[in-house]
């Protein structure tokens, strides 16, 4: 990040004056909830009071969600989707880190979907292919963050351009805060390219108007139609993973399932009613809430917690629930300063705390089932990053991203002796109630073959499931969807809020704040900083100063084999504050 040959005074210095853009302290998404206010310390001495305080944040959702839903531009939404579907077009979702993922998830869900359905509606078959997702650094950035492309236009552009995209087309923008230029840059080149375009996110729309000149730019276009999904700050600071997220989920999967309700209506079958999203959505929130469920998420973080302190390891095992698994686990290393995915290949760094495998079928068959697709990957050369003035670090040193690269993180059933080589390890099995119906014998064999390999070993199962010796049940209501929307948002609360109780035990959170946040992106600068002038209590701009002290001496020392640490530890540190107390 940044060019070491110029001092830290003076980068400090470039970002303070040059890129107020990317200073974002008024945005609500990156303000503290003031319902999770002291959430680390409530964590710390009743897990069960920290998994309500965390998941009340989310009753924030519903409300917005039934706006948007009643909403004139949802309606084009959804009839734009089906005219696109139902001649020849396609509908391409877009989105960086977080939201990247969603695109991903959102592809894969309608694939399946018309895979499983294609039996009985033929129609659907071809249909299968025809939803697409544009991830920021393309597919391998589902794994960990490409360093700083979100914040280029030029790179959404170009990767909307490398998928010819046209007038029969329906794309969807999706950006969490509402600014981050890559998603931006793909919206203006689909708009651009004539198709019918659409712009979600989830801050004010005043706000992101009259303060972010790319932002306003993108509403004010004509071409472009906006979804103002805001529900207010997040339950953990400036964590979009949270609520910005999960109503786009609710909000976008509502979207694909009115348009296959639709599409199945003109072919004469009859698909059933589309269950209101807000209604269904507060009925999986008071479930989630009740004593069992609440007793299953303790326990569970209760053992990752308890593997994590004593050094240990742990893997998540899944077939259908990978991506949703995957995607929180991706995701706890910029959130928390973990050690990242590792590759096959790379002996010297440090094993990532949490890794998900697939026992059923090797690494190739795994990315395909997750993605639903083969892997689709950025080939960029030297020559491409220039033509889209991309820093000289990235010309300089064009990052490996492609097909190859991502067939090098071990996904599929493998066995991997870094993950059990260390005690303890541990081994989770993560299914849900669609698994155990469909028959989980196999999935259970295969799993069996895998946890005799570590030292201990768990199997949850997320929603109402009958009693089976030797499993945990997640006991919420799931309600019934052609694209498994309910299914995947339980996994993602469920998710979510084990990773982040577990993490506020273990130190990394302060009060309701990202305290290990990493700093890959010009967002994440400001946020660090913002992070430590509040810790701290030093100004904006001395904040920043020490920050880019600690990202230079971090960039200067030798990191082989052991954890960086957050820019942000290293320099409250440096400043002797004291830290967390009970």
């Amino acid at each position: 990040m940044g060019n070491t040959d110029i001092s830290a005074e003076e980068r400090a210095e470039h970002f303070l004056r040059e890129e107020t853009q990317f200073h974002l302290g008024f945005l609500q998404t990156e303000q503290p909830h003031p319902g999770t206010s002291g959430l680390d310390k409530v964590s710390r001495k009743d897990i069960s009071a920290g998994i309500r305080m965390l998941l009340g944040v989310d009753r924030d959702i519903p409300p917005k969600a039934a706006k948007v839903v009643d909403s004139p531009g949802f309606e084009r939404l959804v009839s734009c989707m089906e005219k696109a579907l139902s001649s020849g077009g396609r509908v391409v979702f877009s989105g960086c880190g977080a939201t990247g993922r969603l695109s991903i998830l959102l592809e894969s869900a309608w694939r399946k979907c018309c895979r499983d359905m294609s039996g009985r509606y033929r129609s659907l078959k071809g249909l299968s292919d025809r939803v697409f997702s544009i991830m920021t650094g393309g597919d391998y950035a589902l794994i960990r963050s490409v360093e700083s492309f979100e914040d280029y236009m030029s790179f959404g552009r170009r990767q909307v351009r490398d998928l010819n995209i046209g007038p029969a087309d329906t794309f969807v923008a999706i950006t969490e805060g509402g600014e981050t230029s890559s998603v931006l840059g793909s919206a203006m080149q689909a708009a651009d390219d004539g198709a019918r375009v659409f712009l979600a996110f989830n801050n004010p729309t005043d706000i992101l108007r009259e303060k972010i000149e790319r932002s306003r730019k993108t509403i004010e276009d004509p071409r472009i139609t906006v979804l103002d999904l805001s529900t207010g700050p997040m339950a953990l600071a400036g964590s979009t993973r949270m609520q910005a997220v999960t109503s786009e989920l609710l909000v976008l999967g509502h979207a694909l399932e009115k348009t296959i309700s639709a599409i199945l209506r003109r072919c004469g079958a009859e698909p059933g009613t589309v269950e209101s999203p807000s209604g269904t959505f507060e009925e999986l929130l008071d479930s989630l809430a009740e004593r069992q469920a609440v007793a299953t998420l303790s326990s569970l973080i209760e053992f990752e917690e308890s593997i994590y302190r004593n050094g240990g390891l742990v893997t998540y095992f899944a077939d259908a629930l990978l991506l949703d698994i995957f995607t929180d686990t991706t995701e706890r290393s910029p959130t928390f300063a973990l050690p990242p995915f590792v590759r096959s290949d790379d002996s010297i760094s440090p094993q990532p705390w949490a890794f998900v495998k697939n026992p059923l079928y090797p690494t190739p068959r795994a990315w395909e089932k997750i993605l639903g697709r083969m892997p689709r990957c950025l080939e960029w050369e030297k020559k491409d990053y220039m033509s889209m003035d991309a820093s000289e670090k990235i010309v300089t040193n064009p990052p490996s991203i492609g097909y190859d690269d991502i067939m090098k993180f071990r996904i599929g059933r493998e066995r991997d002796n870094r993950r059990f080589g260390v005690k303890p390890s541990a081994a989770i099995a993560i299914m849900s109630v669609s698994d155990m119906a469909s028959g989980a014998e196999k999935f259970l064999d295969a799993f069996d073959l895998h946890r005799k390999y570590f030292s201990e070993s768990r199997i949850f199962v997320i929603g109402k499931a009958p009693e089976i010796p030797g499993v945990l049940s997640m006991p919420c209501s799931i309600g019934r969807s052609p694209v498994d929307l309910w299914e995947h948002l339980a996994v993602k609360l469920v998710m979510n809020t084990v990773s982040t109780i577990t993490m506020a035990r273990m130190g990394r959170i302060e009060s309701n704040w990202m305290a290990w946040v990493e700093t890959s992106n010009k967002k994440l600068i400001d946020r660090a900083t913002r992070l430590i002038s509040e810790l701290c209590n030093l100004s904006y701009e001395d904040a920043c100063r020490e920050l880019f002290i600690s990202i230079s001496e971090i960039e200067k020392a030798d990191w082989k084999g052991r954890e960086k640490p957050s820019p942000v530890q290293h320099a409250i540190r440096r400043m002797n504050y004291p830290g967390p107390t009970d």
